[in-house]
């Protein structure tokens, strides 16, 4: 596959407009790239219509399964009119690629995409299979990874690669969990002049309000790498006029937690929270989430991790750096999977992501193609060492 087609893939990635939605467009794209192989096996699983996640499975089914994984989804572009190249066009000049998603995540999910195909056109032997696991929604909240999780997906894997934006200078192999939480406050409507009839709900949303963060505040461990559970109330609103005592009242609030401390910990602290207001006269709060993830808690001297620094080291000639995420990725859904395995971060991008004129470096994302076809080989012969040193 010549350079010009590569990156067509990715141009023609981007041109898909999968904003939150619309991810089946991408699955079958990449499935029609598969198409003419009939040894790799192609199967869609369906999260919500129009919102395909895509299973290629390629190689030997006798050795080690290696996951390679990227999302299909994006996030919107914002205003457009801010944008100085189309945010749907794909558009290069000079070595950058501009798009939303070229750097969050298409060019990594072109990228294992194109490793995967060109070993398929070489008929490279290989000493186990790759598993791409394209999902939707990780966006807003990896719910694409949770069902191929729950379907089994992730069950035989020995690794999992995630073509997240790490940039090709640094490996992830730990990243801050997410707890996205919604509180609402259902109270009693009446005329502004008669308050007594009615039941504030802001009022009592404000008791929360008021509570949570000096609750939150007292998880004082620091992670070395992550730092420090962060714990922000990002959204609330109320009321419906303002002659009007308010019947509802709701707030979101977003939580970025560390290993320290466990998800099901700030579950158990909320919910008492919520509890002892409730038992105050007048106060109805309700508790929810959507899609909290665990931290990925990882280990530097992994084998997986320091293969991949060894690799990117290798290919592109800089000294990669092991680090960790401040972001939520698939691999918290993915490591739930049965079995144990190493799950990390190595991709093209930037911190383009999510703003104004996104853009990739086309020589990154090229020689990120050339990192993972290195890694992959490389990744089966450390399996079987290992399993040759247990045997012995």
């Amino acid at each position: 596959m010549t350079p010009q087609d590569k990156i067509a893939i990715l141009q023609h990635l981007i041109q898909i407009q999968s904003v939150n939605a619309n991810e089946t467009a991408v699955a079958d794209y990449i499935a029609s790239l598969f198409a003419p192989y009939p040894q790799a096996e192609i199967v869609k699983v369906p999260f919500a219509p129009g919102r395909d996640n895509l299973v290629v499975t390629i190689g030997n089914p006798a050795g080690p399964m290696l996951g390679l994984s990227g999302h299909m989804d994006v996030v919107a572009p914002g205003d457009v009119s801010a944008w100085h190249h189309d945010p749907f066009g794909g558009e290069v000049v000079g070595d950058q690629l501009f798009g939303r998603g070229a750097s969050d995540m298409k060019s990594g999910l072109a990228a294992i995409v194109i490793t995967m195909l060109e070993l398929l056109e070489t008929n490279a032997p290989l000493a186990g299979s790759i598993r791409l696991l394209a999902t939707v929604g990780e966006e807003t909240g990896e719910y694409g990874a949770a069902t191929l999780t729950d379907a089994g997906y992730a069950d035989q894997l020995a690794g999992l690669v995630i073509a997240e934006p790490s940039g090709l200078g640094n490996v992830v192999y730990t990243a801050r969990g997410v707890i996205d939480y919604k509180v609402v406050s259902t109270g009693k409507a009446s005329h502004s002049a008669r308050p007594e009839k009615g039941i504030n709900a802001i009022d009592n949303l404000l008791k929360f309000y008021h509570a949570v963060g000096p609750l939150m505040a007292k998880h004082t461990k620091v992670d070395p790498v992550l730092g420090g559970l962060l714990h922000n109330v990002d959204l609330i609103s109320g009321g419906e006029q303002i002659n009007s005592i308010p019947a509802h009242a709701e707030l979101m609030a977003n939580m970025r937690t560390i290993p320290a401390y466990p998800n099901q910990v700030i579950y158990d602290e909320l919910a008492a929270l919520i509890a002892q207001l409730n038992q105050e006269d007048g106060v109805q709060l309700t508790l929810s989430y959507s899609y909290p993830e665990e931290a990925i808690p990882g280990d530097p001297q992994a084998p997986l991790v320091q293969l991949a620094k060894q690799i990117s080291d290798q290919v592109c000639g800089h000294d990669t750096q092991i680090i960790g995420s401040g972001g939520a990725n698939d691999g918290a859904e993915f490591l739930r999977a049965k079995g144990e395995f190493t799950s990390v971060e190595l991709g093209p991008g930037n911190d383009s992501s999510h703003q104004v004129d996104e853009y990739v470096s086309v020589s990154e994302y090229l020689q990120a193609i050339t990192v993972y076809e290195a890694l992959v080989p490389a990744f089966f012969a450390q399996v079987a060492a290992e399993v040759t040193a247990t045997e012995e």
